[in-house]
């Protein structure tokens, strides 16, 4: 199906990300730690394809209170490196439209890591939350998401993840969206042009121009 400005956003290509990496105080030398990725299908995240993995960073990582819970050396030490990721990223995102949560902070990341992933775009909702709130200051996603009483079913969805992880994160910003989505004063079923006009940010595809990250060999 073509997609147009005019196509209802439940139709369009939608694929909600959440990242966790070292910081950007690391500069080029910041690394993926975690990576997850949920479908979304007729306006609802789809669990049961969703795609998830832990990243080896190929170095080991200094504890900072930032770095997510459960995100350790020794538990990034058997996970694969994001060369072996890349293709499997990149057959799930190409041509798609990219939700996340300050979704500018995980594509600076990743596309600078990952030059062969080549979404169509990016939808923010913390864009769309600042326009359907705009004298609220809590819009971080769990703020959001106790606001709209939303954190118990993203818990209980994925059992094994929990705030500040990359799925609890995604299915969080992905059930988000359609709230969000829902509270705005429309009589018809919003089209994706409007969707864009409101939540979405400039995306540019010259990661081959900025090169990516060295590969570094695994290191334990």
């Amino acid at each position: 199906m073509t997609t147009t400005a005019d196509t209802p956003w439940t139709d369009a290509p939608l694929v909600a990300l959440d990242l966790e990496g070292t910081g950007a105080q690391d500069r080029e030398d910041e690394r993926i730690l975690e990576i997850a990725v949920i479908p979304i299908t007729g306006g609802r995240p789809s669990l049961p394809d969703a795609y998830t993995t832990l990243l080896n960073p190929g170095r080991r990582i200094q504890r900072h209170p930032w770095i997510s819970p459960g995100l350790t050396n020794a538990t990034l030490a058997d996970a694969p490196p994001l060369a072996d990721v890349e293709p499997e990223l990149a057959r799930r995102l190409n041509g798609q439209l990219i939700i996340g949560h300050n979704v500018g902070v995980d594509w600076r990341l990743l596309h600078r890591c990952c030059p062969t992933v080549r979404p169509s775009g990016l939808i923010d909702t913390l864009r769309l939350a600042r326009h359907l709130y705009p004298g609220d200051k809590r819009k971080s996603l769990t703020a959001l998401l106790e606001h709209h009483a939303l954190t118990e079913q993203v818990t209980c969805s994925a059992p094994n993840s929990q705030p500040h992880r990359a799925l609890w994160d995604t299915l969080g910003t992905a059930l988000l969206l359609s709230t969000l989505i829902d509270r705005l004063a429309t009589r018809r079923v919003l089209r994706l042009g409007d969707l864009q006009r409101l939540a979405g940010i400039p995306i540019a595809n010259d990661a081959e121009g900025r090169g990516r990250p060295e590969q570094t060999p695994l290191l334990w």
